[in-house]
């Protein structure tokens, strides 16, 4: 995350759950580089931190990056989407742009936490308008993106996609 930011573009703020802002400098890096930060334990609190960002963005024309798994993901599939930044988009009638980072597998182990030399690939696909959707759209809005990230995720990290149970995009992951 401290990465992109010097790589994101103009105007673009990025979406963190609140318990990052306290990782020591990590935390205080982010909040200095504007991230906003969303306590996910308090869904109001969430959804005004939302609402205020889905303002801003049309306000300021500001664009909005953020991570639809709502977490690090450790496997060689994407986890099931949260659908608060497909309300977002659609609140503030943006298109999504969506960016799928290809699998770290080949270079890093979760269980040792020790990292390899290896290659990340990152495909940005078309732009999914929102123009003229509504809050009954989101699910569509949210399974449309899946579906597309997911297929292009398998196809970057060369992992075949064949015996793979498809999880609902708004379904919560296995605990």
């Amino acid at each position: 995350m401290m990465g992109l930011m010097e790589i994101l573009p103009p105007r673009c703020v990025q979406i963190a759950k609140r318990e990052l802002l306290f990782m020591g400098p990590v935390g205080l890096v982010m909040y200095l580089g504007g991230v906003f930060f969303i306590n996910r334990q308090c869904s109001s609190t969430a959804m005004t931190v939302m609402t205020e960002v889905g303002e801003r963005m049309v306000g300021e024309n500001l664009k909005v990056w953020i991570y639809p798994e709502g977490t690090r993901n450790d496997n060689e599939d994407l986890l099931p989407f949260k659908k608060g930044a497909f309300y977002l988009a659609i609140q503030a009638q943006v298109p999504i742009i969506p960016v799928v980072y290809s699998s770290l597998s080949s270079f890093y182990k979760p269980k040792t936490k020790l990292f390899t030399s290896g290659t990340i690939k990152v495909e940005v696909l078309d732009a999914i308008p929102t123009s003229g959707l509504t809050v009954a759209d989101v699910p569509t809005l949210t399974d449309t993106c899946y579906q597309a990230m997911r297929t292009t995720f398998f196809h970057i990290s060369k992992i075949p996609q064949e015996d793979r149970a498809t999880p609902k995009p708004g379904a919560q992951p296995a605990q």
